[in-house]
């Protein structure tokens, strides 16, 4: 009996021993060594990923395809299509398409750069990627609700945080009013000694940069509310006098890499190649768009448009690509809107005045589509133009003719920052704005004509439609389709997603009954008057 209660004794401390020492332990030894806390997680992976799918998801350009593409270029007539799904072309509502921006805009981008924001915010060792995130993290939601209207924002990604799995939609006044406090705080914030952005793919870490980059962008945000809040636009435009880019290289673009696989290529030339159907082949430059660079003799036509860039109407594919493309300023043709392959008169384009063979159509300039090219995201040629506005509009940070000859200039001479190839001179430039001189009695007409001029060379086109919607510059004449979803008026807006009306349904409700015109492509944004 003693040698039993003896062993009971000895294995009775060994057990408080080794709990003790499990106790002591507890987070060490319960912690999985291969997964990374916030504690030690670096934020700048989280930076590269809203930046990158920024410019599309990783899931075949999803949204770029639908959002950009098949719906803003062709209802701003930078692009035409004769493809039965580009429901843009023709003023068609197609929910999936229009919800694509939304479906992967709040996983793939939202989801992110709110958490680098919520995990950075205390960190002073990352205050620089910090600012840099509320940056971003402001132009994600611009494009959104620019889109969209009233959208969620506030409680939006930050389920983890709050527990909060139902955010409630906030209004687009509220929603700018702080995206503008947003980008002056974190502008001003950023300083030399704030700790390295590692993990940037724009600027590659250049603060200086980085701050021209964000009060450029808080300064476009601004002239978004030239007709909705006057007052709210002039106060932000003036904290941006002296603080924007000041030349082509400052211009924000994400350089892709074609052999890093899907998740790196340029999801704007992944479809104009080809890659998910024939958009190489029955996607042009829209008539609209050419026939004004034609009429004003635009140094820009010979470099962004082709025709023969494919050898037969019979051979649509990537490889019949024809490596003596026409470039000549006067044999290219732009594509009507709004016509169609039914073989109805009047609707098949190949039954158009216009019409000869598709290779004779126009196309972007290979240098413009190449899979490890250029996404632009914000330019210096934009600033300059929203600067000439706002001198324009408000008598701010003139004369308007000085900030518009240095708009077109940049807008015209970037266009070497997709190829070599694409070059055109300052001298061209100048010679293009003596022709075409300022004048201040139709001064916005020819700003926002510029502006949607070039966005629609940067391939942006949700920013010319957003821009486009605010100004009504140029006045773009609708096409004429049966059965449109909008009366034959360009759409305004995005519907919301159909499955908000299940997953969020309570807020979705009252979201959608809010909008100006209704839920649909004839709905407004609040700024759009």
């Amino acid at each position: 009996m003693k040698t039993i209660r003896k062993s009971y004794l000895v294995l009775s401390v060994f057990g408080l021993a080794l709990t003790a020492s499990c106790t002591k332990d507890f987070q060490e030894i319960n912690t999985d060594p291969v997964s990374v806390g916030q504690d030690k997680y670096d934020p700048n992976y989280l930076l590269s990923t809203a930046q990158l799918t920024y410019t599309g998801s990783t899931d075949f350009a999803y949204e770029t395809w639908r959002g950009n593409l098949i719906y803003a270029s062709t209802m701003m007539q930078g692009f035409s299509s004769v493809i039965s799904y580009w429901a843009g072309d023709k003023y068609m509502l197609n929910e999936g398409y229009t919800a694509a921006y939304w479906e992967k805009a709040y996983p793939d981008q939202v989801k992110y750069i709110v958490d680098l924001v919520e995990s950075t915010k205390t960190k002073p060792q990352y205050n620089n990627v910090y600012q840099v995130g509320r940056i971003w993290k402001a132009l994600i939601f611009e494009r959104l609700t620019d889109l969209y209207g009233d959208v969620p924002y506030f409680d939006a990604g930050r389920g983890y945080y709050t527990g909060n799995l139902y955010p409630k939609y906030d209004s687009q006044q509220a929603i700018y009013a702080d995206l503008l406090k947003e980008l002056d705080e974190a502008s001003s914030a950023l300083t030399t000694g704030g700790g390295a952005v590692s993990g940037d793919l724009i600027y590659g870490g250049d603060i200086n940069k980085w701050k021209r980059f964000g009060y450029s962008l808080m300064l476009r945000m601004a002239m978004r509310l030239s007709k909705a809040d006057a007052t709210m636009a002039q106060t932000y435009i003036n904290k941006a006098i002296g603080k924007t880019m000041t030349s082509n290289d400052d211009n924000a673009f994400v350089h892709h890499d074609a052999s890093g696989g899907r998740v790196t290529k340029n999801r704007n030339s992944q479809v104009l190649l080809g890659d998910g159907g024939q958009e190489n082949f029955y996607v042009r430059w829209s008539n609209t768009f050419i026939n004004y660079l034609k009429s004003n003799a635009d140094p820009r036509l010979g470099k962004v448009a082709v025709t023969k860039l494919y050898l037969t109407d019979g051979d649509k594919s990537i490889k019949g690509q024809n490596p003596a493309y026409d470039a000549t300023p006067a044999n290219q043709k732009g594509m009507p809107n709004g016509k169609d392959l039914s073989g109805i008169a009047g609707r098949d384009v190949r039954q158009d005045p216009s019409f000869t063979a598709f290779v004779d159509y126009s196309s972007p300039h290979p240098g413009m589509i190449k899979e490890d090219g250029n996404t632009f995201i914000l330019t210096y040629a934009e600033t300059e133009l929203m600067w000439a506005e706002a001198a324009q509009r408000y008598g701010i940070n003139g004369p308007a003719a000085t900030h518009y000859n240095a708009g077109v200039t940049a807008a015209i001479t970037f266009l070497s920052q997709y190829d070599a190839a694409m070059n055109v001179s300052a001298g061209d430039a100048a010679t293009y704005l003596a022709a075409h001189p300022y004048v201040a009695a139709n001064g916005l007409e020819m700003i926002a004509t510029q502006y949607w001029a070039h966005t629609i060379t940067m391939l942006d086109f949700y920013e010319t439609w957003s821009n486009w919607r605010r100004t009504g510059f140029p006045a773009l004449v609708p096409i004429v389709y049966p059965n449109t979803n909008t009366g034959g008026s360009i759409p305004r807006r995005f519907p919301y997603p159909l499955s908000e009306g299940v997953s969020n349904a309570a807020n979705y409700r009252t979201a959608s009954a809010a909008v100006p015109g209704g839920d649909k492509l004839v709905g407004k944004v609040w700024w759009d008057k």
